[in-house]
């Protein structure tokens, strides 16, 4: 019987129990939802044009619209890049963007990062 009980988390579909299935499943489901983030930056080149739009974040500026005004890339609309999947984005950003809470453009949660493309402040706005 410990053949059964060491295959079932390796098999879920095998020979275990209906709980120890659904117990199976259920890691699976956590780790698909951390596959995307819907992220907002604003890049720039050098340090002191990213200080600037972080010092108008903090005086309670919204995240889009200091996008608009300080971005240097081509993300447009208020710094929407959309869904970024993990593996699609260089490390520094990705791993900021997956460390960051959900938050709104009005009220947003941000981090600034150094990339080879120059200085981000990232912002998410949703999860899966």
């Amino acid at each position: 019987s410990s053949g059964i009980n060491a295959e079932w988390p390796l098999r879920p579909g095998g020979k275990g129990k209906g709980d120890a299935k659904a117990g199976a499943a259920e890691p699976k489901a956590e780790k698909k939802g951390l596959t995307a983030v819907k992220v907002r930056h604003i890049l720039c080149e050098k340090h002191a044009k990213s200080m600037e739009a972080l010092a108008e974040l903090e005086a309670g500026a919204k995240f889009n619209e200091v996008a608009t005004k300080h971005s240097e890339d081509k993300a447009g609309s208020g710094g929407n890049l959309g869904w970024m999947t993990r593996g699609s984005m260089v490390g520094p950003f990705q791993d900021a963007a997956f460390a960051l809470p959900k938050s709104t453009i009005g009220s947003p949660n941000y981090v600034q990062v150094k990339t080879k493309h120059g200085y981000h402040i990232i912002m998410v706005e949703d999860k899966k």
